[in-house]
């Protein structure tokens, strides 16, 4: 089954992300299903099934399956293109893609999805460290440094809502070297961000954003590591 599994998703690794040039992906998002870029990467997708497969038409479900089934929900993409976020279409069009690969391994290779692992302890106890370094630590970052108005320094060029995904990824860094026992990278990436935050620093007209920064990078830091500790105590109770 993991066999089967690694060859249908190297398969469409080849033909979504590797052999579609940007091309084609413009020519697509103009033209629709009357691209002929469209038809093209669907005989891409179907080479490289063909080739990853061995030549082992045992598996023609896959053969027809895959190719059709990418080619309809291609379609609905690039018809909904205008209408929804453009990541959201992007994360619901590989989950398609994903789940018609699911299928064509269970019909080849039965396997039972046994969903009592959601529920388990240590899944749950995951899912609730990810949702604490992730939602909880940023509103409670943003609760203890409003008490500070900096908009004197906001910076119009700077991306929307950049600082909050920076926090989330990392945090979510951090706890993952915590958990794996690689405390170096947690020091890395601290030096790593004091790098990149120097040119900031330096153009501060006093103490003001260098000392939200650091109070800012240290809460974020902290509720990192006291969630990566967490987590290895309670995993240590639950063994």
């Amino acid at each position: 089954m993991l066999t089967l599994a690694i060859k249908l998703i190297l398969a469409h690794i080849i033909g979504d992300f590797v052999c579609q040039p940007n091309k084609w992906v413009h020519h697509k998002a103009t033209h629709k299903h009357k691209s002929k870029f469209l038809y093209w990467h669907i005989l891409v997708h179907l080479g490289a099934l063909i080739v990853v497969l061995q030549f082992n038409f045992k598996y023609w479900l896959a053969l027809v399956l895959i190719p059709i089934s990418h080619y309809i929900i291609d379609v609905i993409k690039l018809n909904l293109t205008t209408k929804i976020n453009q990541r959201i279409l992007f994360g619901l069009d590989q989950l398609a893609h994903i789940l018609i690969i699911a299928l064509i391994i269970k019909i080849y290779k039965p396997y039972n999805i046994n969903l009592e692992g959601f529920y388990a302890p240590k899944f749950l106890l995951l899912l609730t460290c990810l949702l604490c370094i992730t939602k909880v630590s940023a509103i409670i970052m943003k609760t203890i440094i409003s008490k500070w108005d900096l908009s004197a320094y906001d910076d119009e060029s700077s991306l929307t809502n950049a600082g909050s995904y920076i926090g989330v990824l990392e945090r979510l860094f951090v706890f993952m070297f915590i958990i794996t026992n690689h405390w170096e990278g947690v020091g890395f990436l601290i030096a790593a961000k004091s790098v990149f935050r120097f040119g900031d620093l330096s153009k501060a007209k006093d103490r003001k954003l260098t000392e939200y920064i650091l109070i800012g990078t240290l809460l974020s830091f902290g509720l990192a590591i006291a969630s990566g500790m967490s987590y290895q105590y309670i995993l240590n109770l639950l063994s």
